[in-house]
């Protein structure tokens, strides 16, 4: 059997970027300034940090120009909120981002809340959500939207094709699940009470696990020939970083498999990018 096809997302996301960089090339000499994203980031968690210093260099790639904001994770929730409130109101600040997870004692559902709904670069408005699942225009949260432009650009077809989403995070799992519900997909939804996922992960053409949970899906959950997108992000014993699916096995079964790391998370900078510029563009 031949080995699946790796879908490339770091290839992908940087065709995007030089997309976006002539796109806000142009933006630019119209409106007279850049386009703004503002970053907030609490405290001193390194993994936070490495991904924000991340998202600085992405916006500096394609010309946008990006605030860092840095707090100690003592900061109060009401003090955080003044710092989304006077973000909202700056003309120069078209996407705010807050960094998570923020510190047990402030509410991340109220911070995401107080973010203007046209600023929610990161899709997690409950508008936006809310939007997205009545099928109106939104925000897309961008590992979900991401994932449909790997799909799409690598040319999988969607229409018509069964596919799996393993794990129902607001983050992941649902969006996603719209998402190729929009794109015509028959979806099943699986999660930590689901029984036998095996008899369900077997069905899909499309299998995207979004768990958290090393190498939940082994080869045993893929039929042959299906598309597997990997979205964790997991340590293995020996402190590699590693996704949800056993990639090694899995590969020997799929006709597409992304790689961890190197597949959805580029994908997920590149479309916070997207977002940023949308959202300066008023669309």
């Amino acid at each position: 059997m031949n080995r699946g096809n790796l879908i490339d997302g770091k290839g992908i996301a940087g065709q995007i970027k030089e997309e976006l960089k002539d796109e806000v090339k142009k933006w630019s000499a119209r409106s007279g300034r850049r386009p703004g994203l503002a970053v907030i980031l609490v405290g001193e968690d390194p993994a936070s940090r490495t991904y924000v210093r991340g998202k600085v260099r992405d916006c500096e790639q394609v010309g946008i120009q990006s605030e860092l904001i840095q707090k100690p994770d003592t900061i109060g929730e009401e003090e955080l909120l003044f710092e989304i409130h006077r973000l909202n109101e700056d003309p120069a600040v078209d996407g705010i981002l807050v960094q998570l997870p923020l510190p047990g004692h402030i509410s991340s559902d109220r911070i995401i809340s107080e973010i203007r709904p046209e600023k929610d670069v990161d899709g997690f408005h409950p508008l936006n959500a809310g939007r997205l699942s009545t099928g109106l225009k939104s925000m897309l949260p961008c590992t979900p939207h991401g994932i449909l432009q790997m799909l799409k650009r690598t040319g999988i077809s969607i229409a018509g094709k069964h596919a799996v989403v393993v794990g129902r995070s607001n983050i992941v799992g649902k969006p996603v699940s719209l998402l190729l519900q929009k794109e015509n997909a028959t979806v099943t939804m699986c999660h930590s009470r689901t029984e036998n996922l095996l008899h369900h992960t077997r069905q899909a053409d499309i299998l995207v696990a979004a768990v958290g949970r090393l190498h939940i899906i082994t080869d045993e959950h893929v039929k042959p020939g299906a598309v597997v997108i990997d979205v964790g992000m997991n340590r293995t014993p020996e402190g590699k970083l590693a996704g949800d699916v056993a990639f090694a096995s899995v590969r020997e079964k799929a006709s597409y498999i992304t790689p961890v790391p190197g597949g959805v998370g580029p994908m997920t900078r590149a479309m916070l990018l997207y977002n940023t510029v949308q959202a300066a563009k008023g669309n």
